[in-house]
């Protein structure tokens, strides 16, 4: 089985900052590359940031490029989402999941997805 755990969320001022976390098992981690993917309420899920198995290479949507920062230490089978300058528009829930990348844009590939951590901004 694969198990996903997401903490480090919560309430923060807009322009503040948030570490999420991700702790994965079950698989070959290093083998993995990994994202971390959020939703708003109302809204569908989207992809926020994606990082190599090596930890080498690193993607960001858009929207936060600049501000959000994505690592992982895989002798720890985390992988990371340092937050800053957040903005209103930042809240939703987080997940982070195995992720595969087609044409330019990133999808999850892992069938399991864990709770996900709240992080809300307020203005």
């Amino acid at each position: 089985q694969v198990q996903l755990v997401e903490s480090g969320g919560g309430l923060v001022q807009a322009g503040g900052s948030l570490g999420l976390s991700c702790a994965a098992s079950g698989r070959t981690f290093t083998s993995y590359a990994m994202g971390w993917f959020r939703q708003a309420p109302g809204k569908e899920r989207e992809f926020v940031a994606a990082i190599r198995g090596s930890g080498g290479m690193t993607y960001y949507v858009d929207s936060v490029k600049g501000r959000f920062t994505i690592s992982r230490d895989n002798a720890k089978n985390t992988v990371y989402l340092q937050m800053d300058s957040l903005k209103p528009e930042d809240t939703a829930v987080y997940y982070c999941n195995s992720a595969r990348k087609y044409g330019s844009n990133w999808y999850p590939n892992g069938d399991y997805w864990g709770q996900g951590t709240q992080v809300t901004v307020s203005s």
